[in-house]
């Protein structure tokens, strides 16, 4: 039977599409192809005895078109800092072999481009933050402003990292990513950040 696992902490993700992206909705990308840099800073996390917390992993991610296309290309990029126990870990339930809501979100990944251990610095206080990924991608992220001087939110789209909780819209100060072949580079795109749980089998 394989070893029951748990994370929970917070994500964020920016892209090259304009805010709001239109990929969470299942609609093209406002740019016919969508880039992405996605970060998720696990606070409390436990794949059968070995425990993952305080750990951060990235995605970087090239969709050519439409998400729901399922022909995405993709790096994993895992905190160095992690055991040999908790990079494998980690590989599996982000690599989607541990089912959960990882492995749904991992049928769209047609080719994984690679996967490495790098140091990853997140830091976020819900709304505002910032995601570094070894020498590879970065992006620093603030809310958009909204009635009243509130935020703008987002919640049940189909197509959510972090489905069961509300995120937080925002754009990117700046966002870049460079590897395998994928790149991008952009400021004032769209940028989420929200709480993410996720559990298995």
């Amino acid at each position: 039977m394989p070893d029951a696992w748990s994370l929970e902490g917070t994500y964020t993700e920016a892209c090259t599409c304009e805010a709001i992206c239109p990929c969470i909705v299942l609609s093209d990308p406002t740019e016919g192809s969508c880039t992405a840099l996605v970060g998720w800073h696990i606070q409390k996390g436990r794949m059968g005895g070995t425990s993952l917390d305080g750990l951060n992993v990235a995605l970087g991610v090239l969709t050519p078109g439409n998400m729901k296309e399922k022909d995405w290309t993709a790096a994993l990029y895992v905190d160095q800092r992690a055991s040999d126990a908790q990079r494998q870990a980690l590989t599996r339930i982000f690599g989607g072999q541990a089912g959960g809501h990882l492995g749904r979100i991992a049928q769209h990944i047609a080719k994984v481009a690679g996967v490495h251990f790098v140091p990853i610095a997140f830091e976020t206080d819900g709304r505002r933050g910032t995601l570094t990924v070894g020498e590879v991608g970065s992006s620093e992220w603030e809310p958009i402003e909204g009635q009243g001087g509130g935020d703008v939110t987002v919640m049940g789209n189909p197509l959510a990292i972090s489905p069961g909780h509300t995120a937080v819209v925002g754009r990117a100060r700046k966002a870049r990513y460079k590897d395998h072949g994928i790149a991008f580079e952009a400021s004032g795109r769209q940028a989420m950040v929200a709480p993410f749980s996720y559990a298995g089998p």
